[in-house]
């Protein structure tokens, strides 16, 4: 056994508080709308009011929000997309430890969550700079939320990876994964990922395509992935079958944000009764304890 001296115990590495005020800035990651400007939180509106500095994905965007919100921003605005995330991260922890306090926000969601952040979160905490958050919309949770898939477990796997050898591979290993599993996707691309969903996760397999999420213009639709596949194929004018109306209305691809939920293996259940914009058969309400009763 062994038995470790005081001086010992200083060495050992141990757990780390973020600092409090007084020691740096505060870097808060501030979830903006996902669609419409009027669902931001009256926070939302005080923080972007007041804040001196913030760090955007799109400054034009923020600008935006702001205008449609009837704010006045006093803030700096710097740009924080993909492009110089891993260039603007030190100086962003520079104004940090200078004591300046950062609202981080992207174009829609919340940051970091596919979106620019990581990378400034990780180097403000290994910094010792608090780190909090101004919770809100995400377009992951609220697809899956409406997605009627169950919800008790699932995985984000963010956007597919656009190398066919590496796409059908991560496919490969998430056809026998039993979460709901939640996909963005590019309109462009939406055809050939379901159809290739079908073909490794099985054509019978239920899905939800979550389209403009809370906008004017939202859809949702439900049926198998081979369904799935042969609407977005005629939605984008890639389907043969599609007329010349329907292929000059695709413009080939689906327009709009896209979210992506598709049910986990073995959770299927009973076939529930299409309705509205419904394509096919969704797997029955499932609880942790299996499926739940039909509704009255």
């Amino acid at each position: 056994m062994m038995c470790e001296t005081k001086e010992g115990a200083r060495d050992m590495p141990g757990p780390r508080t973020d600092t409090g005020a007084g020691d740096g800035g505060v870097l808060t990651l501030a979830a903006v709308p996902i669609g419409r400007a009027d669902d931001a939180s009256a926070r939302l509106v005080a923080e972007l009011a007041g804040a001196s500095l913030i760090a955007a994905e799109d400054t034009r965007r923020v600008r935006w929000l702001a205008s449609s919100l009837n704010i006045e921003l006093k803030a700096r605005i710097v740009s924080y997309y993909d492009a110089v995330e891993a260039r603007r991260t030190a100086e962003l922890v520079g104004e940090l430890q200078a004591g300046r306090d950062i609202l981080l926000v992207t174009d829609a969601g919340t940051p970091g969550i596919s979106d620019p952040g990581y990378r400034l979160v990780a180097a403000a905490a290994t910094a010792g700079l608090r780190v909090t958050a101004l919770p809100g919309p995400s377009a992951v949770t609220t697809a899956l939320a409406v997605s009627g898939l169950p919800t008790d477990r699932f995985s984000f796997e963010g956007f597919p990876p656009r190398g066919q050898g590496e796409r059908a591979r991560r496919f490969a290993e998430l056809a026998d994964d039993r979460r709901t599993q939640v996909f963005f996707e590019a309109g462009r691309r939406l055809a050939a990922t379901l159809a290739e969903l079908a073909a490794s996760h099985g054509e019978d397999r239920p899905a939800v395509v979550c389209r403009e999420l809370t906008k004017t213009h939202e859809e949702i639709k439900r049926g198998t992935l081979a369904e799935l596949a042969d609407w977005a194929a005629l939605a984008s004018g890639a389907d043969p079958r599609g007329t010349p109306k329907d292929k000059k209305k695709g413009s080939g691809a689906v327009r709009g944000e896209i979210t992506l939920v598709v049910a986990g293996a073995a959770r299927r259940s009973r076939r529930l009764v299409p309705a509205g914009n419904d394509l096919g058969g969704l797997p029955g309400p499932v609880g942790p304890g299996g499926p739940l009763p039909p509704l009255p």
